[in-house]
């Protein structure tokens, strides 16, 4: 599929969201008349695609793999290759309802380092977990989540996103559909060999906060700063430290204005260990907010929103970025983004950045 340059930009005064001050109204960000195109649309999932997540191959980056939720009481994990195609023999079928779907690198089982999709399938309440590039499962059919909640709709699972410490611990951070308001909505679990090469699940806190507006899907960690994001929707992102020995406390609340309907997806691109750029789907709109990950000088919580980009991805839910060289077509980073037509959009990252951001 053919690329079409970002045509001329609308430029739109704006009041950064999340800010303790008002912005000159001077401050601009920039939004393309037309949908960026992606360069591939891949292949159509069964039922209804939700989520994706990108595992870069570390042995042959051109080798990587897209997988994708396929969000149905009979669904599944899809994997497709770099230019959208499926790759049959290792898509995971009859699983219930998978929503979202994130990924580990290095938990050692039995000894081995060993690359993980976890996604969280609802009616199940359960995590379940494939080794990766095999899609074997690793979870002992599967890993309950929420245990003890008395109402049926607080085990309703739907976000996943993946810590690793700088110590190298491993922990699964979980949202779902509702719960209660007073900072306990997501479960964070470390995962460990259980001592027969599969994985276990240890509560380790219980933290973040919730509007009650609606409900808790996208959330992502960032590993290099220490922080996890989640899309409170209609009410905005909130921050915290993704290492539950640094507390519970919220660190900033943005994105709090300017959404057409849900907060949705949210994927980091990093420029470097500390700098880059956080993407927030505006679900309605069909375009993504990009803010600032750094923060400012004044205060490192402080996310600027820096651009508007409008996608032909409809209606997009998951997403997911990497920033490294994958092959010649997606050389400085790849940008996944659902579709409500079955499909996932593959769009290279200087297609998205155009003149206003950077690349890695």
């Amino acid at each position: 599929m053919l690329h079409k340059k970002i045509l001329p930009l609308l430029i739109i005064p704006v009041l950064f969201a999340g800010c303790s001050k008002r912005i000159n109204p001077s401050t601009v960000v920039a939004e393309n008349v037309v949908a960026i195109k992606p360069v591939y649309i891949s292949e159509k999932v069964g039922f209804d695609s939700d989520d994706p997540a990108i595992w870069v191959n570390p042995k042959d980056a051109s080798k990587s793999l897209v997988i994708g939720t396929d969000k149905s009481a009979t669904g599944g994990l899809y994997v497709f290759d770099l230019e959208g195609k499926i790759q049959h023999a290792l898509v995971v079928k009859g699983l219930k309802r998978p929503n979202n779907v994130d990924i580990a690198y290095g938990l050692k089982l039995n000894g081995k380092s060993t690359d993980m999709a976890i996604t969280t399938e609802r009616i199940s309440h359960k995590l379940r977990i494939f080794s990766l590039p095999d899609m074997k499962a690793v979870d002992g059919g599967g890993i309950a989540v929420f245990e003890g909640e008395t109402l049926p709709e607080y085990r309703d699972l739907m976000g996943i996103s993946v810590y690793t410490s700088k110590s190298g611990k491993v922990y699964a951070i979980v949202g779902r559909k509702t719960g209660p308001k007073d900072g306990s909505y997501l479960w964070q679990y470390l995962l460990t060999d259980n001592g027969s090469g599969q994985v276990k699940a240890e509560l380790v806190r219980k933290f973040g906060m919730y509007s009650g507006k609606k409900e808790i899907e996208a959330i992502a960690v960032d590993n290099e700063l220490g922080y996890v994001y989640y899309s409170d929707e209609q009410h905005g992102v909130r921050q915290y430290y993704a290492d539950p020995e640094k507390g519970n406390a919220e660190l900033a609340l943005f994105g709090t204005t300017g959404f057409s309907e849900d907060h949705e997806g949210i994927s980091i691109y990093k420029t470097s260990a500390s700098k880059g750029y956080i993407l927030v789907s505006d679900q309605g709109a069909n375009r993504f907010r990009i803010f600032s990950r750094e923060g400012t000088a004044q205060n490192k919580f402080e996310h600027q929103l820096l651009k508007i980009v409008k996608v032909e991805a409809n209606h997009s839910d998951g997403s997911d970025v990497v920033n490294m060289p994958l092959n010649s077509t997606f050389k400085h980073g790849l940008f996944v983004v659902m579709s409500d037509d079955k499909t996932f959009h593959y769009y290279r990252w200087e297609d998205i950045a155009g003149k206003d951001l950077k690349v890695k």
